[in-house]
């Protein structure tokens, strides 16, 4: 795995050893399309992703994302196909020091430990590029998978909000983990800037 730095005239890309973390360019819809329109994977987003996921749906989120100098969004990318996200949203007002990381992966990558490498670059890559002290992820009491990802990359369980959120018309229990700036540990090993 290499962690390069960007620097302010590169694109930013993560080569890990299941995938390559990389900006969303042209020619990534038609993929994109195929593989974000599944169920499977909407029952554990937010009700914004569409269902299902249209070409026109990922024009629009392409178009939205390529050439950001400092991306908050990242397609992962495997055999040079994009296959699903890794981002975040910083939030304002008085949680503007707050970065919320969520992502996807297509149903036919699962289980290949491609989310246990991506988060944590993520994480990482908000830490030294953002001011934000801590990062939270929320998630469906059914996403098992996706807690376990949080922990490993050392996010903490910081509560459950009962019934908070509804999907496919049931109210679910949604997760809370975070992670302060504090706990986190630099995977390039550089001196923090």
């Amino acid at each position: 795995m290499t962690y390069d730095l960007p620097k302010a005239t590169t694109l930013i890309t993560f080569q890990l050893s299941t995938c390559r973390l990389r900006p969303w360019r042209e020619g990534d819809e038609e993929s994109l399309s195929k593989h974000a329109s599944n169920r499977r994977i909407w029952n554990n987003v937010r009700d914004f992703f569409p269902y299902p996921y249209t070409p026109r749906d990922a024009h629009s989120w392409v178009r939205s994302n390529k050439s950001q100098q400092m991306p908050n969004n990242l397609a992962i990318d495997v055999d040079g196909q994009a296959v699903g996200n890794v981002g975040f949203t910083v939030k304002d007002d008085i949680y503007r020091y707050n970065a919320e990381i969520g992502y996807w992966l297509g149903e036919d990558y699962w289980g290949r430990g491609i989310m246990s490498e991506a988060v944590p670059i993520m994480t990482n890559y908000i830490f030294r590029n953002f001011q934000v002290n801590r990062i939270f992820a929320c998630v469906l009491e059914q996403n098992i998978g996706s807690m376990k990802v949080l922990e490993a990359a050392g996010y903490r369980h910081e509560a459950i909000h009962r019934k908070a959120a509804v999907k496919n018309n049931q109210y679910l229990d949604e997760h809370i983990f975070a992670m302060l700036r504090e706990e986190h540990i630099d995977l390039t090993g550089l001196p923090r800037s």
